[in-house]
């Protein structure tokens, strides 16, 4: 059917799964730290933070991508340069990819991250600290646990969102599922059927993903009451 094709595409999705999860992980670190940041009371942490959220979420991801693949690789090889170093350096695609993705998408969870600190009420930080918890202690065992359970929905959409976003990186050459897909069908001539197959392997990963949020929606929800309307 997809005349031999299939071990590649599945290859392909393969590293673009790696590179999905590797950029999410990217993105939680910078969100978590842009989102304390921009609730600072330094204005020195604050407004870095804010010009990262806003500017980054104001850029196409196209631009992004191509700007740190290979304006990176100008900076790489120029600093190389000053320290001695005169061999060429080439920047691997999974790493800007990730760099990238996850540069991007930290801004967006940053704002996710900060409305579920906020839905948190801050008499349970207070009652911690009541207790005798250190302020550290308080948020790990008091905040965070709460903080990620109103974040997980906004965690889920923009995973969803990142999976999709991946298929850009395949113009800087990364032999992800798009680029393979693309391969495939300019071999064949059969545009058609390989971008369909490729659209059902990204429907397949989103359709996953959705069952394992709801899954952990529900785990975390355990002893929590539910308003009554």
């Amino acid at each position: 059917m997809l005349h031999g094709f299939l071990p590649s595409l599945l290859q392909g999705a393969l590293l673009t799964l790696s590179l999905a999860l590797a950029s999410l992980g990217v993105a939680m670190a910078l969100g978590l730290v842009a989102c304390f940041a921009k609730m600072s009371p330094n204005r020195g942490l604050r407004w870095p933070a804010q010009w990262y959220t806003t500017l980054v979420r104001g850029i196409p991801d196209l631009v992004l991508v191509l700007l740190v693949f290979y304006g990176g690789q100008v900076l790489v090889n120029d600093l190389a340069l000053a320290l001695g170093h005169e061999d060429y350096i080439d920047v691997d695609p999974f790493v800007a990819g990730v760099l990238t993705i996850g540069f991007i998408f930290g801004a967006y969870l940053a704002e996710a991250f900060r409305g579920a600190y906020l839905a948190v009420p801050p008499g349970q930080r207070e009652a911690a600290l009541a207790y005798g918890m250190s302020p550290w202690q308080a948020a790990w065992r008091v905040q965070l646990p709460q903080m990620l359970r109103h974040a997980l929905p906004g965690v889920s959409n923009n995973w969803l969102v990142l999976v999709k976003s991946t298929a850009i990186v395949s113009v800087i050459g990364l032999d992800d599922l798009m680029k393979r897909g693309g391969d495939a069908a300019g071999a064949t001539k059969e545009p058609f059927v390989f971008f369909l197959a490729v659209g059902l392997i990204y429907l397949v990963f989103t359709s996953l993903s959705e069952l394992f949020f709801a899954w952990a929606q529900k785990k975390l929800a355990i002893g929590v009451r539910q308003g009554v309307l």
